[in-house]
């Protein structure tokens, strides 16, 4: 699928200057945002999301030590395994996590998506969609030190929406060239290498070193993690070098959480093959050419190691089609592929998701694969020489929730609800000791 990138009039917001200091917090200050109340942080608070961040990388990592940090949270610390959000893709997740809520809220579903209005396919690149504020920009208002670090500038873009000029926000992938020299490199890392996440880190290590914010987020890439399953050599390597600047954080002084925005999945049969239903050949060959349009939300500038193919679609039925929708729908059902495949009222109430924004149907795969819209419009020439890896359904949907101390009344606390990975700030600002 070929992917234009339009380029945003945006600043980039870089390092503050030396020196530069909030007003003082004073004990149970807090925010509120979307009907939750947030506790100012009183120490160095850390959220990292590690960017397909499946349980079983947590698990084999652990069972071969090459964790020590995130084991010792398990054991000490606050450990449990939560549920992102739907559809299980980055930009919604990373929106969910600092918001605090579901899509149906921030109002972001997708990585990408087709207007309706105007018959444009776009990708979502910034802020515009965002509905409401988020706990960064309220931390902000209130003068607390935020850095916002990300690995993809496609989500600085998002995560510097309403900070204020005295916050941190850029990403590794566009990283200015005194951002480079403060962090002792001498280009940028490459946007398809681990050496992209591990930036991010060295961001935030640097950053808290330095005194420089009270609250970090620190969001990661999952190109490794789409690549390599757990215990494959360079998974350990990745995985290993986020323990360990972990640890640095930790022990820094820093308060430190770690959830993810996605699990990953092998979507290939025995033979290595990946397994994929392109749906819109499939619809075309049954109601016709041109009856509908699948969206594939999962779709980005990074779209080498997955060729744009996710577990979850979306599908638009043309207007001269639409007496069809039932029967598109039914038809999608039965497909070998599809575990569900649901209308856009009960998509919208069983996903959480926007219902304004939503296609006439969407289309989620069985966890062994993936969806795609027309083969012709999926690369597949990035995916020689290794198994298709991806995410976007409900298989993908389990992450690890991590702090590194344990929550006041932590065994209550985690009998009393079910936990998601956007509830991380309320994990670590009001429950952290």
């Amino acid at each position: 699928m070929s992917v234009q990138i339009e380029r945003h009039p945006l600043q980039e917001k870089s390092i503050p200057q030396v020196g530069i200091k909030a007003n003082k917090i004073a004990q149970g200050e807090s925010i509120t945002l979307h009907n939750k109340t947030y506790k100012l942080p009183t120490r160095p608070t850390v959220v990292i999301c590690v960017d397909g961040f499946d349980p079983s990388y947590l698990a084999q990592g652990i069972a071969d030590g090459i964790l020590p940090t995130l084991s010792q949270f398990v054991s000490t610390g606050f450990h449990t395994t939560a549920k992102c959000a739907m559809p299980s893709f980055t930009n919604p997740n990373n929106l969910s996590i600092i918001t605090g809520q579901p899509t149906s809220v921030h109002g972001v579903a997708g990585n990408y998506f087709l207007d309706r209005e105007t018959g444009e396919e776009i990708m979502v690149v910034d802020d515009s969609l965002v509905r409401g504020s988020t706990i960064l920009a309220e931390m902000a208002n209130r003068g607390v030190r935020v850095a916002a670090v990300t690995a993809k500038d496609k989500l600085r873009r998002i995560l510097q929406r309403g900070l204020s000029e005295t916050s941190t926000c850029f990403s590794s992938q566009s990283a200015d060239d005194d951002t480079l020299k403060w962090l002792g490199r001498q280009s940028r890392p490459s946007q398809y290498s681990g050496d992209l996440s591990i930036c991010v880190l060295d961001a935030g290590i640097k950053l808290l070193r330095e005194d420089r914010a009270d609250l970090f987020y620190l969001t990661l890439s999952d190109y490794v993690q789409h690549k390599h399953a757990p215990g494959e050599p360079e998974a350990d390597e990745f995985m290993a070098a986020v323990d360990a600047r972990v640890k640095q954080l930790v022990d820094l002084g820093a308060v430190v959480a770690l959830t993810g925005d996605h699990g990953m999945s092998d979507k290939c049969d025995a033979d290595g093959n990946a397994n994929v239903l392109f749906l819109q050949d499939e619809l075309e060959s049954k109601f016709g050419q041109g009856c509908a349009r699948v969206i594939c939300p999962i779709t980005d500038p990074f779209v080498k190691h997955h060729g744009a193919l996710g577990g979850f679609v979306r599908v638009h039925v043309m207007d001269d089609h639409k007496d069809l929708v039932d029967a598109m729908l039914e038809f999608s059902r039965g497909l070998e592929h599809v575990e569900v495949a649901l209308a856009k009222e009960e998509a919208a109430a069983v996903c959480e998701m926007p219902l304004d924004r939503e296609g006439d149907f969407v289309v989620i795969s069985k966890g062994n694969a993936v969806v795609g819209a027309r083969k012709e419009e999926h690369d597949f020439g990035n995916l020689k020489g290794h198994r298709l890896r991806s995410h976007g359904g409900f298989s993908e949907q389990h992450i690890p929730l991590l702090m590194s101390t344990p929550a006041v009344d932590q065994a209550q606390l985690i009998k009393s609800r079910e936990w998601r990975n956007f509830d991380i700030f309320d994990l670590v600002l009001n429950h952290g000791q």
